[in-house]
């Protein structure tokens, strides 16, 4: 009986133990998603800043046509996806990958993975990607990955112009709620921005066209550290919820193995009772026998 209840004190030490590391990583979670959410109002103004020059080049540029998006039925969709570098997310990758397989045109469409966890998570479910990135695992790495999927979309427009660039990622939303969204990076839409005039007109030492190639493609790096700085957010507010959920379960095991062991401490007290009970009277009796 001992021994028992020597067995289910160290799974309790374990249990214990286990919700200290649960705390940490939630706390930790907790942090980055703060960290992330901070970031993206630097983000957003960087892309006010590069939307309102887009703006200027195009009041310079009125003559210019920039409806000039190729009919949607001729494109070829490329999705980039982004996923987790790190697990502990729950269904995270699971409904982004779900995302891409009822793409309308999956089976025409070049998949680029975003994520360690959503690659291997792509080769279990069958899933043919072209090209794979890690994902950032902290928000300061986020610009370095943008820039690498950038020029990832940047070749791959440049060998196939006919290519339409999606970015699918989580976002979150009331609560530790996740969406999935999809946005569309390339071909880049000038009509969104709304042209400023001017009493003077800009000056503009590159030829237009080189000015607006420029700009967009700076615009598409800027949505790409915003989507992926959602995405981390929104990844460590699944990452809190997940931890939640194990702590909670691991309050019930403590809960269930403080009862159990309540339960073996008071059988080894009665079994003790038991024994002394009837110790007793065979040690009044040999003492009696003495006696005599």
């Amino acid at each position: 009986m001992t021994s028992r209840l020597s067995e289910i004190e160290g799974r309790m030490t374990t249990a214990r133990q286990l919700d200290d590391v649960i705390g940490a990583m939630r706390g930790i979670a907790a942090a980055r998603e703060r960290e992330a959410q901070a970031r993206l109002a630097g983000i957003r103004s960087v892309a006010a800043t590069v939307g309102e020059a887009i703006g200027m080049v195009l009041a310079a540029s009125a003559h210019r046509d920039t409806r000039d998006i190729p009919p949607e039925h001729s494109l070829t969709p490329v999705l980039i996806v982004l996923c987790t570098e790190q697990g502990f997310v729950g269904g995270f990758n699971e409904r982004l990958l779900e995302r891409v397989e009822s793409w309308p045109s999956r089976g025409a469409a070049t998949l680029f993975v975003v994520g360690t966890r959503g690659a291997a998570l792509a080769d279990e479910r069958g899933l043919a990607y072209d090209w794979s990135v890690p994902m950032a695992s902290h928000a300061e790495d986020v610009m370095r990955v943008a820039g690498r999927i950038s020029d990832a979309v940047f070749s791959r427009f440049e060998a196939h112009p006919a290519s339409e660039i999606w970015l699918i990622h989580a976002l979150r939303v009331e609560g530790a709620q996740v969406a999935v969204v999809t946005r569309r990076l390339v071909p880049f839409d000038f009509e969104r921005f709304k042209t400023t005039s001017r009493v003077r007109p800009p000056l503009l030492p590159l030829p237009i066209d080189s000015m607006l190639a420029g700009l967009a493609e700076r615009y598409v790096h800027v949505e790409l550290c915003e989507g992926l700085m959602l995405s981390f957010a929104a990844e460590n507010a699944a990452r809190m919820t997940a931890m939640l959920a194990a702590s909670d379960h691991v309050g019930d095991t403590l809960k269930a193995l403080t009862r159990e062991a309540r339960i073996v401490r008071q059988d080894e007290i009665t079994t003790e009772i038991a024994e002394l009970a009837v110790a007793a009277p065979a040690s009044e009796f040999v003492a009696g026998k003495e006696a005599s």
